[in-house]
């Protein structure tokens, strides 16, 4: 018994640590616009913010990807094709060609559409300038029935969706409700299968998205514009913890993750964010 003790107390604590890494509970990353004259001619680039690429792409669970394609001009990224994964495009900047099974459908600046399971689908730009498109992709269960896609996808620019209060949530966020599930009808489109939520925010001074957690969702903020305090806590009991943001700034939450928002309270401080949200399938049934 001796022996054992001071055996441990020999070890290096360094190698005793080496096991003990805890999982985020929710991760930041800054974004900065590309610079144009770093495009290259003739490519397709795209970058991770979460999920496949990124580092702790395995905390993940029902979100495959959130990221940016930046397209040089009259340049086109390849098709692809899932079988149990849905997506949804936003254009942040440029104009872009949508091809969605054998046709095409044009796309501008804060343009949104979503993209069923087992439909090819794939953007280009066809313009002079550069375009840059947010993806989001998400995990279908095999649980879950997937039904035949619409025939040609919906596309809503940002502008045309009204401000509205939201019950339950402060006054001082007004949201745009811009996606959410097949059994919904507030959203500008109702269609997917897993996300329940696509949003935009958009803050008065001092306005604040309260603390609050999802059990069974995971969440996505990017702010877009104006700068605040993000909230990101540590559960259920509500601890929260504060942090600096400004536009660029993207976080990912995990399900039971304090989450939140403060604006910045003085005169002609608004701030914008986009989010979305999506359950998350329940442990035993986690495929």
């Amino acid at each position: 018994m001796f022996k054992t003790l001071l055996l441990l107390l020999l070890i290096p604590s360094g190698v005793l640590a080496q096991e003990g890494k805890v999982d985020a509970t929710w991760l930041h990353r800054s974004i900065s616009p590309p610079n144009k004259n770093d495009v290259q001619a003739g490519t397709c680039h795209y970058k991770p913010i979460f999920g496949e690429g990124d580092p702790d792409n395995r905390i993940l669970r029902t979100v495959t990807r959130f990221g940016e394609f930046t397209v040089a001009a009259n340049s086109k990224c390849q098709a692809a094709l899932y079988d149990r994964q849905e997506e949804i495009y936003f254009v942040v900047e440029g104009n872009a060609v949508l091809h969605y099974a054998d046709q095409t459908y044009p796309m501008r600046t804060n343009d949104f559409t979503y993209l069923p399971p087992a439909v090819s689908h794939s953007i280009a730009n066809a313009s002079g300038q550069m375009l840059r498109v947010l993806v989001m992709s998400f995990k279908i269960p095999a649980r879950i029935s997937i039904g035949a896609a619409p025939p040609a996808p919906k596309i809503v620019n940002l502008d045309a969706v009204k401000k509205q209060t939201v019950e339950g949530h402060p006054t001082s966020v007004q949201y745009k409700l811009l996606l959410g599930p097949r059994t919904a009808t507030r959203d500008a489109i109702d269609q997917a299968y897993v996300v329940t939520s696509f949003f935009w925010m958009d803050f008065v001074p001092g306005g604040t998205n309260f603390p609050h957690h999802h059990e069974a969702a995971e969440e996505i903020y990017l702010v877009m514009a104006g700068r605040g305090e993000i909230v990101a806590g540590g559960g259920t009991d509500g601890i929260e913890g504060r942090h600096p943001a400004a536009a660029g700034d993207a976080y990912y939450f995990r399900p039971n993750c304090t989450v939140g928002f403060y604006n910045q309270n003085k005169p002609g401080a608004t701030a914008n964010i986009l989010a979305v949200r999506a359950r998350i399938p329940p442990p035993d049934e986690d495929d």
